[in-house]
Order: structure tokens, then C-alpha cells, then sequence
């Protein structure tokens, strides 16, 4: 028996005659199974689908271009659509003092949801299409505890109330569901931090699975984590000792909070992921927390 293709996929971006941002995004056949996104003899995408949607980021050639997109059914059949004429916009790591360079800074340095929200946009057309590309990119690395979905609140709910009209008082008690929520785990914070810290130098599993993620692009991250103005976490101990530096990037809500980072001393560098939740609020104990199993780790492999 013969079996049909299924219909060709509906590719949303890149348009042709369109700059494109990297973003590749449509809706696939039911029943489709993966998603292949491929430029002239090279795949620069090979990923599993959940859904019928996708929405991934590739690192497209600095010139006009044709894109492929091929699905891939539970049966292996394959169909194609082609996207002509696709320009990518080529911007290297960000300039200093340009939009995306201060988006970073911001979201890095002084954990800034808003510049978070902004820089999700940026990539990916909105904060949820930009919590899908950083699924995407987790998933690329085998990272499959972290769920993005979606921006940051910027407004933190909380007990303040007010007077409408001078004599009914409104209080917040709850906030509405936002939805699924988000969620991740040490290990792949860790592992991505870890990530990061390879590709600095052309190594490691970021930049295999992610070549348009440059060591260049490597090391300006980890600069923008050593200078995270949020000190007294992982660095609590071993920050003031001399020739110690801490990249970190820290997190936290009302019930949680989250730092992870690498330890740099002249005998190596030590990744260091500490989370912590406390259902009454989390808060300086869990910031001590990190500290000390920074300084432990340190005095472990320092001898």
C-alpha cells in the first residue's frame, strides 16, 4: 500500500523578500513528528515536534538566501516547503551601547524582567515566541527539566492596598493563573552555564548544537556575569579573596531563590548552581546558602 506525504508545512517566517532574525515558525501536518530546517547541502535544525506548531532560531547565512523546511511524520515521510529569497540580518555580538547590548546589560547585570521580556521579544517576536526558542535551545543541548513559557512579571502582587473614590478599598489577594508557569532544574542551569564556559573557547555541546553562538558571543555573556550587581550570594565568601572572580547570574521570587554561577581562581574554574525554596519566603538563609557552598567547593578542590 502506498501512503500519501502529508501536506507540505505552513512556514509563518521568513517570508521571501524579508529580512529574517533567524526565526523559522509555521504549523506542520497532524501527526508530524520532527522539524529539519536546512540552507543549500547544510541542516542547521534537526529537532523533535511536539504539537503542530514550531517556532525555532537558526543561525541563517549573512547572505539572500533559500530556506527548506522539511517535515517528518510518525510513518517518516517527508515534506518540504521553501522559503526564496530570505535575507539574514547579521549582527554579530552586539555593539556596544546598541538596543540588544543594553537589553542584555540589563536583563544580565541588574536582573531587569522588563529587558528580559524585551530581549524575547527581540528574538523571537514576542515574550512567548522567545520562551520557545529558549526551550528550543535547551532542548538542542539534551536540558529537558527547564519550560520557559512565556515573559516575566513585571509587577510584583502583594498586599498593598488602596482607596477608589476616597471610601471602597480594593486589596490584591491572588493573582489570576498565568497559565503553566515555569520551571527548570540545577542541573540544567548548571549544565547551560557550563555550556556557555566551553564555548568561550570553541568547545562543548553550545556550540555543536548551536554554531551560530560564537565563542565571541561566549565570552561576552560571561562578561556581563561578572559584573551582576547582586552581590552577597555564591560570592558571599570567596568574593573578596584575591584572584577569585565570580560570574553569577541569580533569581529569586517571593518563595524561592536561585544563584548560579562559576568560581574562577587561578587553579580552574567551578561551576557552583544553588536553588533553594521555602513556601514562607525565601530569603537571606538561602542566600548564605550559596555562600557556603561556593566557599566549600573552593576549599574542596583548592586542596
Amino acid at each position: 500500500m502506498i501512503t500519501a506525504s502529508p501536506p507540505p508545512p505552513a512556514v509563518e517566517q521568513p517570508a521571501p523578500y524579508e529580512l529574517s532574525h533567524g526565526v523559522v515558525a509555521g504549523v506542520a501536518a497532524p501527526g508530524t513528528r520532527r522539524v529539519i530546517v536546512r540552507v543549500g547541502a547544510r541542516t542547521l535544525a534537526d529537532l523533535p515536534l511536539r504539537g503542530r506548531h514550531f517556532e525555532l532560531r537558526v543561525s541563517l547565512p549573512a547572505a539572500e538566501t533559500t530556506v527548506q523546511v522539511v517535515t517528518v511524520d510518525r510513518s517518516g515521510h517527508r515534506s518540504r516547503a521553501t522559503v526564496p529569497h530570505a535575507l539574514a540580518r547579521s549582527d554579530g555580538t552586539p555593539r556596544p551601547g546598541s538596543t540588544l547590548d543594553g537589553l542584555l546589560h540589563r536583563m544580565l547585570v541588574y536582573s531587569d524582567n522588563e529587558a528580559a521580556n524585551a530581549t524575547e521579544s527581540y528574538f523571537g517576536g514576542s515574550t512567548l515566541g522567545g520562551s520557545t526558542l529558549v526551550d528550543s535551545l535547551m532542548e538542542s543541548l539534551g536540558l529537558v527539566d527547564t519550560d520557559m513559557y512565556g515573559g516575566y512579571e513585571l509587577e510584583a502582587v502583594g498586599s498593598l492596598s488602596r482607596t477608589l473614590a476616597g471610601r471602597i478599598p480594593i486589596e490584591v489577594d491572588s493573582e489570576p493563573s498565568g497559565g503553566r508557569g515555569k520551571k527548570t532544574s540545577a542541573y540544567d542551569l548548571g549544565s547551560l552555564l557550563r555550556a556557555v564556559w566551553l564555548a568561550s573557547g570553541g568547545r562543548g555541546p553550545l556550540r555543536a548544537a548551536q554554531p551560530g553562538f560564537t565563542p565571541s558571543d561566549a565570552r561576552y555573556v560571561l562578561y556581563l556575569l561578572a559584573h551582576m550587581h547582586d552581590p552577597g550570594k555564591l560570592d558571599r565568601r570567596v568574593g573578596h579573596i584575591p584572584g577569585i572572580r565570580v560570574l553569577h547570574k541569580a533569581g529569586w521570587i517571593d518563595s524561592a531563590r536561585h544563584d548560579n554561577g562559576i568560581v574562577l581562581w587561578p587553579g580552574g574554574a567551578i561551576l557552583v548552581t544553588v536553588m533553594t525554596y521555602c513556601p514562607a519566603g525565601a530569603g537571606l538563609s538561602s542566600d548564605v546558602l550559596a555562600g557556603d557552598v561556593a566557599a566549600a567547593a573552593l576549599r574542596r578542590l583548592r586542596g
